[in-house]
């Protein structure tokens, strides 16, 4: 459950929301522009986007900022898209009282862990790319964050899911750990491991269960083993 490494997240149909509800404020034409650039992998340069919007360069730093807050906006533009197919994917195949945290978080690995553009990102520019997805105040974060709470909270309404501890604690846990698995290879010089991530976020979610004073761990997902 982050926002990662390796093939590309399915592209929605039709135009960027913004786009398609009108013509948009000019600062949002800019963050669509460079989502567009970064889902295309290509480098994010501001006299080129500059160019392609018709204005001058100083005008694009003025109204959209500088690369790393356009850059922060055009990764959170795609992280939304990535988030909202990864709840449909996971509602759509979701068996009847299933909870939708787990299953949604299965389809954000996977689709993080096969973004090309991302995977491009991290190659080339590691350092800024890591801290644009990992700011704890930045956009990216906060916001898988706030929509991972959500999802929990849906689950202790819908389902009486009981988590250890309350849901905005719980899923800045759940992104933290997709981080480390999902960016190991830039952050440990390890390789990613989404089996891994997966298994250890259905845990903490589901598999703590009070047991004579003492909590015993069970995965329900198929092929997650746990140590006991």
């Amino acid at each position: 459950m982050t926002a990662g490494p390796r093939v590309q997240p399915t592209r929605p149909a039709g135009p960027p929301p913004s786009v398609a509800a009108g013509l948009p404020a000019w600062p949002q034409r800019a963050v669509d522009l460079a989502a567009r650039w970064v889902h295309d992998c290509r480098r994010l340069d501001m006299q080129g986007l500059a160019d392609e919007l018709g204005v001058s360069r100083v005008t694009l730093f003025r109204q959209a900022g500088t690369r790393d807050v356009l850059l922060g906006k055009a990764l959170w533009a795609l992280t939304e898209q990535t988030l909202v197919t990864a709840a449909s994917r996971w509602e759509a195949e979701r068996p009847a009282g299933a909870l939708r945290t787990p299953g949604t978080g299965r389809h954000m690995n996977s689709l993080v862990s096969r973004s090309r553009s991302l995977r491009r990102l991290l190659d080339d520019e590691p350092a800024l790319t890591l801290r644009v997805l990992t700011d704890p105040r930045g956009r990216v974060q906060t916001g898988v964050v706030a929509f991972i709470a959500a999802l929990l909270r849906a689950d202790m309404a819908d389902f009486g899911l009981v988590p250890l501890i309350e849901p905005d604690a719980l899923a800045y846990a759940l992104v933290r750990l997709g981080e480390s698995f999902l960016y190991a290879d830039v952050l440990a010089a390890r390789q990613p491991d989404v089996a891994t991530a997966d298994c250890l976020q259905q845990a903490l979610v589901t598999a703590f269960e009070p047991d004579d004073g003492r909590h015993r761990m069970r995965s329900k997902q198929e092929g997650c083993k746990i140590v006991r």
